[in-house]
């Protein structure tokens, strides 16, 4: 196990970034903000930005350092990365698996298993937390439906059958996201999964942490020496990340869902914390993305046991052990490969 590393948010209107020796220097009209040595950085997300120097672009290429360009509310522009380094052979054994349908299932059914579960485990939580502020016999009933998909998930004999499983159970879980939502009820209505553009709250909380789970996942699959964009369940399409939307399937709910739903119920973002542009979009303000960000990475920072290695380590790692598991599979150095389950 590795020691957990930084992302750097770049969050500041006019900001640029360059390079002083071996940091990162951030400058905000013209007066420095904020000095960052190299090494203590696995990314750096910038939100709209004046510029990025050379120096700065090429200390973070030799140090393995990604720089992924976002706009200001958080839809993806770019990713830049150093040298694709790795074991060629193990990127040859999962470009031949994801040919293979057999082999895409078997990895397609841990994902997923795990995802279902995971939204499960969730469920109980909030009925075990707040038994008299929930409607309990919707929260029931979806957990029994899920426990039904969990099962066709394990009886599957194609990945389209296995995907319509997932659709069935992302529609009863999603169903019931807004009763989790203890106060301000009526601001923050959930109709379902709306992504291009969000046009609720809930959605543009939602999509912003999804870009920055989608970020550290892809970081871990790089590091390990894995192909961010090939997948099992989720197939290749141009400038997609398939296989780091695969591996985010088992972090969806425990990461980005229960902090959403974190940060409204403890009113660290009100109603007031969005805006709606003319299109219709709804929009995180400015402080509130710092409030989220603030939030991620704290979260990143505490730790739990982790199911597998059965020690300790900081929630930010996960994302690393689960890609450098399926890497050890891939390679044959392990039986089966072990999802992340929320205990």
């Amino acid at each position: 196990m590795r020691r957990l590393l930084n992302t750097l948010y770049v969050t500041l209107q006019d900001a640029s970034i360059g390079a002083k020796g071996e940091t990162l220097v951030v400058r905000a009209n013209g007066v420095k903000e904020l000095q960052v040595p190299i090494l203590n950085l696995e990314s750096v997300i910038v939100f709209g930005y004046k510029g990025v120097s050379p120096d700065a672009m090429q200390l973070c290429m030799d140090n393995n350092v990604s720089l992924v360009f976002l706009t200001p509310y958080g839809q993806f522009k770019a990713r830049m990365t150093g040298e694709t380094k790795g074991n060629v052979h193990l990127r040859r054994t999962q470009y031949r698996w994801s040919d293979q349908d057999d082999k895409s299932l078997l990895l397609a059914q841990r994902f997923l298993y795990a995802k279902i579960a995971n939204a499960k485990t969730s469920i109980q939580r909030t009925l075990r937390d707040y038994p008299d502020r929930i409607d309990k016999e919707k929260c029931t009933a979806v957990i029994g439906s899920l426990e039904r998909q969990i099962k066709e998930v394990r009886k599957s004999k194609t990945l389209d059958q296995l995907r319509g499983t997932e659709g069935l159970a992302a529609r009863d879980y999603f169903s019931i996201i807004s009763e989790q939502v203890l106060v301000n009820k009526e601001y923050f209505p959930f109709p379902g999964r709306v992504k291009r553009p969000p046009t609720d709250r809930m959605n543009a909380l939602l999509s912003f942490l999804y870009t920055l789970l989608a970020n550290d996942v892809t970081h871990a699959i790089e590091s390990v020496g894995l192909d961010p964009q090939v997948g099992f369940l989720h197939r290749d399409r141009s400038g997609r990340n398939s296989l780091a939307l695969d591996l985010m399937e088992e972090f969806r709910v425990y990461l980005a869902d229960r902090i959403a739903l974190t940060l409204i119920n403890r009113q660290q973002l009100s109603p007031d914390s969005f805006i709606e542009k003319e299109s219709g979009a709804i929009l995180l303000t400015d402080d509130a993305r710092k409030t989220v960000l603030t939030e991620w990475q704290q979260r990143k920072r505490d730790e739990i046991r982790h199911p597998f290695f059965d020690e300790r380590i900081p929630i930010g790692l996960l994302p690393y052990s689960q890609a450098m598991l399926l890497a050890r599979y891939l390679r044959g150095d392990l039986d089966d490969y072990p999802p992340f389950f929320w205990k």
